[in-house]
């Protein structure tokens, strides 16, 4: 990640990175994390050994961009009694894939899913996910590729998002209370497929004074809002309602969405950062502790309590650097060269 980084996150090799993909320039590259949450839970000691057991879905995007959200998640399903599994093997949903359809392959994920998961759906034990966008694919799209498959079926009844799955399968459970101001963004794929009524009533229990945003689409929407022809649109559709909310909130108020999506455009517009209402949940059995720092802002407080191991990655050493910097020379002079043979083979293309 450090070497990635170096080259996302760096002036001028980052311009370079940004037109070699597509991506608009004014967008900024996801960081990547300095450490997976899968490395990291397979090196803990297992707790709540012998209770229910619950496989927490490490998605793409906490997994490698915000793992301390996982790490949260975590904390707060084993403070709440359950024994925490995470699946052995790297697994994708496939979204991405068939997002652009590519069926086949995509299919080809979902059916490795069944495979590795088949003993643990059988068992009945629920899964539980952090990315809504992720989780709508087990709630929705799996058993429209696969109707016959009853693996498939039941995968889809014991599936939950975080908040549906506290609200529904931890009734004994007491929420820990946390009475703030919250402004909340929903999903798209968590409004239109699984609804909002799981996370609200967390929040409720939680005692938090919330607004929930009745502003659709927040713009961002997968990799559509970083290409560089869909930067003007993302823009307006996140300046309709979610972009100004964000920025007239007063400084202590909770911004809270589930999607790495969304996430990435209040970072990129805002000067605010919006938590994962598992993070809410980890402020909350927190706050004692945290209510001597300095800073108004909660987002803040969120990002002390993750684990030193999933710290934000260290600056690039020199060598990194210079091997980073030397690919990127080699990459861009390579598409500079074979866009004078695309001219010189059609007078009607400039270099």
């Amino acid at each position: 990640p450090r070497l990635v980084n170096f080259v996302t996150q760096t002036p001028g090799l980052s311009s370079i990175a940004k037109a070699m993909a597509g991506m608009a320039q004014e967008r900024q590259i996801p960081r990547f994390a300095s450490r997976t949450f899968t490395s990291w839970f397979r090196e803990r000691a297992p707790k709540n050994v012998g209770a229910q057991r619950v496989l927490l879905w490490p998605d793409t995007f906490n997994n490698f961009f915000y793992p301390a959200t996982l790490a949260a998640a975590l904390e707060v399903l084993e403070d709440a009694g359950f024994q925490v599994i995470v699946p052995e093997q790297s697994l994708c949903c496939g979204r991405p894939l068939y997002d652009f359809g590519m069926l086949p392959q995509a299919k080809r994920q979902l059916q490795q899913i069944l495979r590795v998961l088949e003993p643990e759906i059988a068992a009945g034990t629920p899964l539980v996910g952090l990315e809504p966008s992720c989780v709508t694919v087990f709630r929705d799209e799996m058993v429209g590729l696969f109707p016959a498959d009853q693996v498939a079926h039941r995968l889809f009844t014991q599936t939950f998002l975080f908040g549906d799955f506290l609200a529904t399968h931890a009734p004994d459970y007491t929420i820990p209370e946390l009475h703030r101001k919250a402004l909340v963004h929903g999903h798209c794929h968590h409004k239109a497929v699984i609804k909002m009524d799981g996370e609200e009533k967390v929040l409720k229990a939680m005692g938090l004074d919330y607004q929930l945003l009745n502003d659709g689409c927040c713009g961002m929407a997968g990799s559509f809002g970083f290409e560089a022809d869909k930067y003007d649109v993302s823009i307006a559709a996140g300046e309709r309602v979610m972009l100004p909310a964000v920025r007239g909130a007063d400084e202590d108020t909770l911004i809270i969405t589930d999607g790495f999506s969304c996430r990435e455009q209040i970072r990129e517009c805002t000067d605010r950062t919006a938590v994962h209402v598992a993070e809410v949940l980890q402020l909350a059995l927190h706050q004692q502790r945290l209510n001597g720092t300095a800073t108004k802002k909660p987002e803040v407080q969120v990002a002390h309590l993750a684990p030193k191991a999933l710290a934000e990655p260290t600056t690039a050493p020199v060598r990194t650097a210079l091997i980073a910097g030397a690919s990127l020379a080699a990459a861009g002079l390579l598409v500079r060269f074979l866009q004078k043979r695309k001219s010189q083979g059609n007078p009607n293309v400039r270099a």
